[in-house]
């Protein structure tokens, strides 16, 4: 008799920087979504696939819930909180390096909204002595009913196939989603974009806070096989758009190489990449740019 196959959809939900786009990365064995060590670096949801010979997890990565301070934050929560009503279990991330504070009380006031079943996954274990783990792990079991709390580091990925077969256990027999050999549903453009926008995040540092974004304003085959892109990096402030192009132009440079690099690992073939800096000023709180940027969904 042959095992039945098992499907269902995860989200992993978190306060920023919790370590969320690391663990799909992981699970998944490509990079499909950014990972940067600044808050609130992923903003749409990004639909992760992971097929075995018995099972098919959909992860839905969604952006960090925080305090928003501008429409665009808005639109990030509003994504976060909508995707626990979609999916048969939830995964909720805690950096266990971090205290328990007011952003833990407020995502799980949320999930107590729901009746889908919450695994507790406490990341980043590798940072934190035993003792004092379990000591978390009590703190959290005082405010919430976890159907399961796992261990975790995403980074090492320490426990993360321990975690996959807790999560197989919750799901129930369902059709295979995609095909096996797809890890996202998301279009190349959109990762592409992304790829180019983590460079910008590691290389400029402090010096550029989240008012960035990229827009693939050309995308195509040449001959050969190689592949050509034309993309914009949107700013808000003309001081923002000569950091990013930096002395001489050797900030944009140096964006362009390290994205290409990943780029050309997503695509399988080789790369041409134009990079351009264009000021949308104060884009984040401007509807008409939020849609064009993306960031704005008639369901939400």
């Amino acid at each position: 008799m042959s095992t039945p196959f098992k499907s269902g959809f995860a989200a992993l939900v978190g306060r920023p920087n919790a370590g969320k786009s690391t663990l799909m990365n992981e699970v998944i064995g490509e990079k499909i979504a950014i990972m940067s060590d600044k808050p609130q670096t992923t903003r749409n949801k990004i639909q992760g696939v992971y097929t075995t010979d018995d099972a098919q997890i959909v992860f839905i990565d969604t952006p960090g819930i925080h305090k928003p301070k501008h429409k665009l934050g808005d639109f990030m929560v509003r994504t976060a909180v909508q995707s626990l009503k979609e999916v048969d279990l939830i995964l909720f991330l805690v950096d266990v390096s971090e205290s328990y504070g007011p952003g833990e009380e407020y995502i799980l006031s949320k999930l107590s909204e729901t009746s889908t079943p919450v695994f507790l996954v406490m990341n980043k274990i590798d940072k934190i002595h035993p003792d004092k783990l379990l000591e978390k792990i009590d703190k959290y079991r005082e405010h919430f009913d976890f159907a399961e709390i796992i261990p975790v580091s995403a980074l090492k990925g320490n426990n993360v196939q321990t975690l996959l077969q807790q999560i197989k256990q919750y799901l129930e027999e369902g059709p295979q989603f995609y095909p096996a050999d797809q890890i996202t549903d998301h279009p190349e453009r959109f990762i592409v974009s992304e790829l180019i926008r983590e460079k910008v995040l590691h290389l400029t540092k402090d010096e550029i806070p989240h008012s960035i974004a990229v827009s693939i304003e050309e995308m195509k085959e040449r001959s050969g096989g190689a592949v050509y892109v034309s993309a914009v990096i949107i700013v808000e402030r003309s001081s923002q758009k000569g950091i990013i192009i930096g002395k001489q132009g050797r900030m944009l440079k140096d964006i362009g190489q390290r994205a290409r690099i990943d780029i050309e690992a997503l695509l399988g073939s080789k790369v041409f990449l134009d990079l351009f800096v264009k000021v949308q000023k104060d884009w984040r709180n401007n509807q008409f740019q939020l849609d064009e940027h993306g960031y704005n969904r008639s369901e939400y």
